[in-house]
This record gives C-alpha cells, sequence and structure tokens, in this order.
C-alpha cells in the first residue's frame, strides 16, 4: 500500500514593510510623533523589530577616554609627603612657626595698634615697628598680590616670581633706609594713661605684652605661674612667656632658612663642577670637602663668639659656610651620573653653553636630594642657636628659646618649670617637625619606598 503523497508547501515570502495606505490625492499620512527618532511607522499585523537596548547604544556611542595629564616628579613626591599623616603634622607646626614669625608685632604687643588719647588718634604700633617688621610683614601682602595677578593676567609662575622679587627688594630697600623706629621705647606710659583716664580708646594685639616689656610697675607679676593674663606666665625678669615665643620663631626660622640656603648655594656650585668636570677638578674639591668636614660647626660658633660681638647674621654665615658639605657631595653623585645620559651629551653636541647644560638642564634632574637634606640641615641649625643661646654666648635683645631656657634656672637654684616646659617643647617640636617632612621627602624620592607602600595598601 503506497502512502500518499503530500505536496511540501512553498516557503513563505519574508515578511516586507507595508507602507500604510495614502490618503486621498496622494498624500501619505503623517508621521506618529510618538515614535522616537529616526523610527518607521508600522502597520498592524506586521513584523516589528525592536530597537536595540540602550545599553548597546551607550557602548557604542560612548565618549573617548581622555588620557591622564602627565605629572612630573617633584609634583608626584609632593603629593605623596601630603599624604602622610605624620608630614601633615610637621607641615602644620612649620605653618604656625611662619604665622608667628611674620606677624608677631600684631599678635603680641605692648603698643596699641590703634589708640585715642588726649583727643588725637594715632596708632603707636606702626610708629615702633622695625625695618625687619616692616619686610617681614611685606612679604605675605606682596606674595599674595602677586598671586592674584598671576590668576588675573593668566601667567606662569616665572611672572609671579619675576613681579614679586624685584617689589620685595625694593620694600626692604626702603624699610632700611627710611624706617626709624624711637630707641628709647617706654612700654609703661600706656598703663599709666589708661589709669588717668586720658586713654580713651585703645585697640591692642591679642597678646597686649612686647618681649622686651619687662612690667617694671607691675613687680608682683615677676615669675608667675600661668595664669589668664599670661597664658604662659612670666620669666625672672617679668616679661611675658608666650610673647618670647611667638618672636622667637623669627630667630628660629631665620637662622635655620637663610643658613640653610647659604649652605645650598656653596654646595651646589662646588659639587656641581666637581660631578661634571670630574678629574683633576674632583680631585681639588675633595680635599677641599674634607678640609671643611673636620671643622666642628658649634667650635666656630663658641670661638667667634669669645672674641668677637654677638651677631645674629655672622652666626648664620658661619652655619651656612661650614654646613655645606652634604650638600656638594649629593649633588656630585647625582652630576656624575647625569653627565653620561643622552640629554646631557645632545646638549653638549648643540654647543649649549656650559651654564646652561650644568644649571638649566642637569640641575632640575639631582636637586631633590638635596631638598630632602636641607629640611634636616634647618633643624640642625636651630639646635645650634638654642645651644648658643642656652649657654649665655647667644643674642642678646632679641627673644629666644635658648635664652627662655637659660632664665628657667633661678640664681638661689630654684626650678620654674613652666619657663622650662614651653620653650623646650617649641625647640623639640620644631626639631621634629623638619625631621618628619624630611623622612616623608626622603621616601617620596625613593622608588622602592613606594612601591613598598602601594603594596600593603588593601
Amino acid at each position: 500500500m503506497s502512502e500518499a503523497t503530500h505536496p511540501t508547501p512553498p516557503p513563505e515570502p519574508a515578511s516586507r514593510p507595508v507602507q500604510p495606505p495614502a490618503l486621498p490625492g496622494g498624500t501619505p499620512p503623517p508621521p506618529d510623533s510618538s515614535l522616537p527618532a529616526g523610527a518607521t511607522q508600522q502597520p498592524e499585523g506586521c513584523c516589528v523589530q525592536s530597537p536595540p537596548p540602550p545599553e548597546a547604544n551607550s557602548a557604542n556611542t560612548a565618549a573617548p577616554v581622555q588620557p591622564r595629564p602627565s605629572r612630573s616628579f617633584l609634583a608626584g613626591a609632593a603629593l605623596y609627603v601630603l599624604g602622610r599623616g605624620s608630614a601633615w603634622f610637621g607641615l602644620i607646626w612649620i605653618t604656625l612657626l611662619v604665622i608667628g614669625a611674620l606677624f608677631a608685632p600684631l599678635l603680641a604687643n605692648s603698643h596699641p595698634l590703634l589708640m585715642k588719647m588726649d583727643g588725637h588718634w594715632s596708632s603707636p604700633m606702626l610708629r615702633h615697628l622695625t625695618p625687619s617688621d616692616v619686610i617681614l610683614l611685606a612679604l605675605p601682602i606682596s606674595l599674595l598680590i602677586a598671586w592674584l595677578l598671576k590668576r588675573l593676567l593668566r601667567r606662569t609662575g616665572r611672572f609671579l616670581i619675576a613681579l614679586w622679587l624685584p617689589v620685595i627688594l625694593a620694600v626692604s630697600a626702603a624699610a632700611i633706609y627710611f624706617i626709624q623706629p624711637p630707641l628709647t621705647v617706654v612700654y609703661e606710659q600706656y598703663r599709666q594713661a589708661a589709669a588717668e583716664g586720658r586713654l580713651e580708646h585703645a585697640l591692642y594685639a591679642p597678646l597686649p605684652f612686647s618681649p622686651a616689656d619687662r612690667l617694671r610697675d607691675q613687680p608682683e607679676l615677676r615669675l608667675t605661674n600661668p595664669t589668664l593674663t599670661h597664658p604662659l606666665g612670666t620669666t625672672p625678669n617679668g616679661a611675658d612667656l608666650l610673647s618670647n615665643m611667638i618672636h622667637a620663631c623669627r630667630i628660629a626660622l631665620s637662622i635655620g632658612f637663610i643658613s640653610t640656603g647659604i649652605a645650598i648655594v656653596i654646595g651646589i656650585l662646588i659639587g656641581g663642577l666637581m660631578g661634571y668636570f670630574s678629574g683633576i677638578v674632583d680631585l681639588l674639591g675633595m680635599r677641599l670637602v674634607e678640609i671643611f668636614s673636620a671643622i666642628p660647626t658649634l667650635l666656630l660658633l663658641l670661638c667667634f663668639v669669645a672674641f668677637f660681638e654677638v651677631n645674629l647674621y655672622v652666626m648664620m654665615a658661619i652655619i651656612g659656610l661650614t654646613g655645606w658639605v652634604g650638600y656638594a657631595l649629593f649633588i656630585r653623585a647625582e652630576f656624575l651620573r647625569l653627565r653620561h645620559m643622552d640629554f646631557v651629551q645632545a646638549a653638549v653636541a648643540l654647543g649649549l653653553p656650559l651654564r646652561s647644560i650644568l644649571w638649566r638642564h642637569m640641575l632640575p634632574n639631582g636637586v631633590t636630594p638635596v631638598l630632602v637634606n636641607a629640611s634636616f640641615s634647618v633643624a640642625g641649625a636651630i639646635l645650634a642657636e638654642s645651644t648658643l643661646s642656652f649657654l649665655g654666648i647667644g643674642l642678646v635683645e632679641e627673644a629666644s628659646w635658648g635664652k627662655l631656657l637659660n632664665q628657667a634656672l633661678g640664681v638661689g637654684g630654684t626650678f620654674y618649670w613652666w619657663v622650662a616646659l614651653y620653650p623646650g617643647l617649641a625647640i623639640f617640636l620644631t626639631v621634629f617637625a623638619y625631621n618628619l617632612v624630611g623622612e616623608a621627602m626622603r621616601d617620596a624620592i625613593d622608588p622602592h619606598t613606594r612601591r613598598l607602600d602601594a603594596s600593603r595598601k588593601p
């Protein structure tokens, strides 16, 4: 029995989009406004293909990823230092010292900032400013004005330096030449005028005591413990301890930065020549380094003070002239490494002058270890000055932390704890802060240490 054969039905044609019927007169119907842009209106019953998901469209039309701007080595090291908590403590303490040094006359001063006495307005604080006070007050003000001009004019950092440096030099010269404060200062006159009722209005600093104000009209306030009027107490000669500590920030920072700056300049010059030329220049330079390495800085300062008058600037020069050895060795080692690199050889082949090769191309690539060592040298200079002042052979008329420590022990062997505690704590925190910043900078320029820190992070 044969099976019945049934013909196979032909395949159905693929569905095609059917155009909607035209309106009378051959005009096509208006498009549906509810459809998205680019979609074709389909009649009912036809096969409609759904649009692709939004994820696919967004993936295809995603904006290209912008490359991250390249970061210099010094910028990366600065960000690494700011990421260290210990470095933050050091930077905060150093910032407080800088604020105290710059604005000391506005923070602690027996002279009223503004007063009205006998019917006349005057500013005794401005009249008694010294040239150093004016220069230090002009530093942040001129720097702020130059920075604002740089932002408004959209210039580079060189414009900031070129604008700020001549201004501060001109202000310094004018202050030294024109400003002459009174030689005789009587601090008691304001308190006596207030007691007599002649002082009608007066605006004082937050701490109304100068470091040289001995409170001779109030002898009972000598060697008083910390009170609300004198937050850290008074010294054996009657001066306010907190006022002396604020003004002593100037000595600590100035002798640290200026002496370190002198040492850096000398070390870079000698070390750069030794490392680039090598040979006989390196040999003679190393002999010079050995000679200055054998000179003890503290002993040289003691000999100078014993035979000559105590001078702050001479002390800065002595510390700077004997402290350049470490910087010279650092720069020498870096220049010995850089002198064989391609960019230096290319600069020599192009015929660039020697000063351009050394100080414009090689120095920026080898100065980083010098900056790290500078923080430790600042701490050492502060310790040297404090040691001299503690021994009683330092500065006489200027406020100093070491001199305050010397006053902690009375004539009869009495120990005044507050006179020793706060200046000693300030010296310790200052040296500790510079060491913390220096260690963070040293770790920042060490690639091995940075890789270890990156591997420890979760």
